[in-house]
């Protein structure tokens, strides 16, 4: 999704990361949690949206995973 409707304020990257790092980006925005790749800020790369089961699921599973 790109969308100017998207917060240009409030993402932040994992602490794990650094500046050298590709990350990605996420902020909680209502009732969506937001994702971008952070070499990309701004709404020049597309957007991906979860609603907040969807974000705690794919967070638990990464955590089980690891």
């Amino acid at each position: 999704m790109d969308s100017p409707n998207f917060p240009m304020e409030g993402w932040f990257k994992s602490s794990y990361s650094s500046d050298s790092q590709a990350c990605v980006e996420v902020c909680f925005d209502g009732e969506r949690v937001l994702v971008r790749d952070s070499k990309f800020p701004g709404h020049v790369r597309p957007v991906l949206a979860f609603t907040p089961a969807q974000w705690s699921a794919f967070t638990t599973t990464i955590r089980a995973a690891g």
